[in-house]
């Protein structure tokens, strides 16, 4: 049993605090946010006022990680406190959910926006969801139940899938904004030649898929890529303005930085990044219209703030052009978004709470957005049981107290691949495979992977260049502490320590090697 101390006494002692006090909760969730994106985490091409505030006036966390390098799963982990190889009954959630998928989660799970409604919050989520609706295939036709409302949220406005997949319209509630009778949004498939146009985008913006619905006219019209952001800003203000007579809590899941990279007109060319960049800062104005809502509202000492990201950065077209021009997405790290190497999976993790979370502090604690749920069960005082608590861990520790409390005992981490299940405990991190887990194609789109390590200057001692070495090790171990760029595999040098690690690990890996959506 942990020893009870005089500084375990006093975080105690500010949780039952906090509880009494009710914060207003927001988290801010951005896409494909890289660790080396903001100004704060080293950016100098890209400009973040407003997100190196949120730093300045709280703590900023250096060795944060989504559960899952992909999208979806991310996405999943944060909402149900669970890690997302234990989805799907087991199955596991490996990839993005397609656009006809059923909502992913039950409607009996127990969510973290379920945490607050029993403290009598209300809560909203605005943006991106990507978990799916109804049940069976989706076939988009009203109401599309069940899905957030139906997971403790009061309400839902935003994107139902994500910016380069169709459909291309938004949902408020379970209602297509723009919706007609008459004219139902109907799915016909790839290729579809009757499928409803899309703008042409410049080359220069990344790829989008092609549509792949027919009908609802009026509710295509109202997509409008450029307005993305300040269609989702002008929601969660006017949600705040709305709610803020009682607490609150708002899920805010944007879109950026995830290509296509469509900023708003003024912001064109406000960066030394090219598109990407122009969008990463477009997101921080997102931010600073959030936290100046709040400031006017007189609401910001009794708000906590998390921002953070659902995993890693792409080396799309966009992330190629910024590193064209000086840019590092990820910064030092290995690895992009669908890995298990750091880049895929360290993210950008910042707390801002004034009075409670010291200002300007720095945090090395390992921390993870499937902790989200226990954490805010105890900022709140709502008890919940282990079934309910699943894989998440109270980290409110490691927001309000010392700099460097570690709350963990080990973290797992996810990829595309089921293979590339990973351990993370202590200063090390052990993948029990060889390579990254998630794409390794060639220049173009989906760049990633041993080649896209080489063209950016990143080196690994399992590789010569782009290629695997014959006697590489059959799984990879690495000293984070003195090797955070993930550059000397030490699998062969410390045996005793892979056994720890493969003995932990031999709970979590799934039994199939088998992706599912």
């Amino acid at each position: 049993m942990r020893k009870i101390t005089l500084t375990t006494l006093l975080v105690l002692s500010s949780f039952a605090h906090a509880a009494e006090r009710s914060p207003n909760v927001i988290v801010i969730f951005a896409d494909d946010l890289g660790y080396g994106d903001l100004g704060c985490y080293g950016a100098t091409k890209i400009k973040t006022p407003n997100i190196d505030k949120l730093a300045a006036e709280g703590r900023k966390f250096t060795d944060a990680h989504s559960a899952s390098s992909v999208c979806t799963p991310s996405r999943y982990a944060l909402i149900t406190g669970e890690y997302p190889l234990r989805a799907l009954g087991g199955k596991g959630m490996w990839g993005p959910s397609v656009p006809t998928k059923s909502l992913i989660i039950p409607p009996d799970t127990y969510t973290v926006a379920d945490v607050f409604k029993e403290k009598g919050y209300t809560t909203g989520c605005i943006g991106k969801w990507h978990l799916g609706f109804k049940t069976g295939k989706n076939d988009w036709q009203p109401p599309l139940s069940p899905g957030p409302n139906d997971l403790g949220f009061d309400y839902y406005f935003g994107m139902p899938v994500v910016n380069s997949a169709p459909p291309y319209i938004y949902v408020e509630n379970t209602e297509i904004v723009g919706g007609e009778e008459g004219d139902p949004l109907v799915y016909v498939g790839r290729k579809a030649k009757d499928a409803a146009p899309m703008p042409v985008l410049p080359p220069e913006a990344s790829i989008r898929a092609e549509n792949q619905f027919k009908g609802a006219k009026k509710a295509h019209e109202l997509f409008v890529e450029e307005e993305i952001a300040p269609s989702f800003t002008e929601k969660a203000v006017d949600w705040i303005d709305q709610n803020k007579e009682k607490p609150f809590f708002l899920y805010l899941a944007t879109t950026h930085i995830h290509h296509p990279f469509t900023p708003a007109p003024k912001f064109k060319g406000s960066s030394e990044a090219g598109l990407y960049g122009d969008f990463v800062q477009e997101l921080d104005w997102m931010v600073g219209e959030i936290t100046n809502a709040l400031e006017e509202k007189g609401l910001s000492d009794d708000t906590l703030i998390v921002f953070t990201s659902d995993n890693g950065g792409m080396f799309n077209r966009g992330g190629q052009d910024a590193f064209a021009l000086g840019h590092l997405q990820n910064g030092p790290l290995l690895g992009f978004k669908f890995g298990v190497w750091e880049g895929g999976h360290r993210v950008p993790f910042i707390a801002k709470w004034p009075g409670n979370i010291p200002a300007g502090s720095v945090s090395k604690s390992i921390v993870s957005n499937v902790d989200f749920l226990a954490t805010f069960a105890a900022l709140t005082g709502v008890e919940i049981s282990p079934e309910q608590q699943k894989d998440s861990v109270n980290i409110l520790p490691a927001l309000t107290g010392e700099v460097d409390q570690e709350t963990r005992d080990h973290l797992v981490l996810t990829s595309f691949k089921p293979s590339h299940v990973s351990i993370r405990k202590g200063k090390w991190m052990y993948i029990g495979a060889k390579g990254g887990g998630g794409w390794g194609a060639k220049q173009g789109h989906t760049f990633a992977g041993p080649p896209a390590n080489h063209h950016t200057g990143k080196k690994n001692s399992d590789y010569n260049e782009a290629k695997l070495i014959a006697d590489a090790p059959a799984a990879q171990l690495y000293n984070l502490e003195d090797d955070l760029a993930q550059t000397t595999n030490v699998y062969r040098e410390h045996p005793e320590v892979v056994k720890e690690m493969e003995d932990i690990l031999k709970s979590y890996r799934p039994n199939k090697n088998k992706r599912t959506r």
